[in-house]
């Protein structure tokens, strides 16, 4: 009995001594045990370093990295203007006195995009309106006052310039071919806090009738969109640019995943007109059109269940000439189907003036092919400004 204690204590010395030893040389050989963390006595295993240029699996840093460069910070000051009738004595009567008597300037905050490395920028109309001067904050903490270049109110778009060295610009991705699941990024400076990066999904694409601008054709996102963003950029995966961010959906104030972007598409071609020719030239065809309803389409005799129809032509207008008349109702323009007014009216004002386009109508039972040659959108009549 002694001998068998015996060889068991020296076995049990031999295989301690033997652990303590591979521990010590080569802990790695001790696969299975973790090591406790120093200072705590509780065993935790830690996660390896990824090498600094492995970007996690799903991760969207390299898009955000990309873009967030070329996207700027907008601060504008216009100066108060008081009230023309201010200094009439019933206009004090009634109202009291201004509050502008102060002087003190208005200030204001919004978000640009760099399309081009000499200088222009994207933003929204309504962030630079009415602004006595603007600056503009770069990601590299580089300032500049900016210069109007052009305007388009229609589209709520405004087209910037600065003068400064070394400017990133983004690169323009083609929003044609987004699709709703699509995930996008909304980079801007919200709320004045600094340049934000937030993530989200393309919700849906084309939507209109919303009574923001004249032309509308949305990119709608649920990425977090608030105040200071507008003109902004919304970017894919790979950090191209699809859309400046325009309008948020909101009763308080603040994001509630239903943001607007104004689709690179669009915004190309009104920064290539004001650029070029310092307006945007807009087709027209001169007809009165008109929401399918029971109604019109008894009044007119209307068999087609979609499209817009036409309830007034001009005469010697575009439609006129290429055949169009009243009761028509027009299902296609070019490749795009139309369904509304405001379909309408955007692919006919994304017309070229002077080029053909294919217009598919229908006519009662007929279905027509016509080629219409688009004019130019003439301006809308001036509002009188009240004395």
């Amino acid at each position: 009995m002694r001998r068998y204690w015996l060889l068991f204590s020296q076995s049990v010395t031999v295989l301690l001594a033997a652990y303590f030893v591979v521990a010590t040389l080569q802990p790695g050989w001790l696969t299975g045990l973790a090591a406790p963390h120093r200072g705590t006595g509780v065993a935790l295993t830690q996660a390896p370093d990824l090498p600094a240029t492995v970007t996690p699996p799903g991760s969207l840093r390299d898009a955000a990295r990309g873009a967030a460069a070329a996207v700027v910070s907008i601060n504008t000051l216009t100066a108060s203007r008081p009230n023309p009738h201010s200094r009439e004595p019933w206009f004090r009567f009634f109202f009291g006195e201004t509050p502008d008597r102060d002087g003190r300037p208005q200030a204001g905050l919004g978000s640009g995009v760099i399309i081009s490395a000499d200088g222009y920028i994207l933003t929204n109309n309504h962030v630079i309106e009415g602004a006595d001067a603007i600056e503009v904050q770069l990601n590299d903490s580089r300032s500049t006052r900016a210069k109007v270049i052009g305007t388009d109110p229609d589209t709520d778009l405004a087209v910037l310039k600065i003068q400064l060295d070394r400017l990133p610009a983004i690169t323009l991705g083609n929003s044609d071919q987004l699709q709703v699941g699509d995930q996008v990024l909304a980079i801007g400076n919200p709320f004045g806090v600094g340049q934000t990066v937030t993530g989200g999904i393309v919700s849906a694409i084309g939507r209109n009738r919303l009574g923001i601008n004249t032309f509308e054709n949305f990119i709608q996102t649920d990425a977090a969109i608030n105040p200071g963003n507008s003109g902004g950029a919304l970017v894919d995966v790979h950090g191209h640019l699809m859309g400046i961010n325009t309008a948020i959906y909101s009763r308080s104030g603040g994001s509630l995943g239903i943001g607007f972007a104004i689709p690179v598409s669009t915004a190309q071609m009104v920064l290539e007109g004001i650029v070029k020719e310092g307006v945007v030239r807009r087709g027209w065809i001169g007809v009165e059109p008109a929401d399918l309803s029971a109604e019109l389409m008894e009044s007119f005799g209307v068999t087609a269940r979609r499209g817009v129809l036409i309830t007034g032509v001009l005469q010697n207008g575009p439609a006129a000439k290429a055949g169009i008349r009243p009761g028509d109702v027009i299902t296609q323009v070019g490749t795009h189907p139309i369904a509304n007014v405001s379909e309408l009216l955007s692919h006919v004002a994304a017309l070229k003036p002077g080029a053909n386009a294919e217009f598919k109508v229908q006519r009662k039972d007929a279905a027509l092919s016509l080629t219409v040659t688009a004019g130019l959108r003439p301006k809308p009549p001036a509002v009188p400004q009240p004395r």
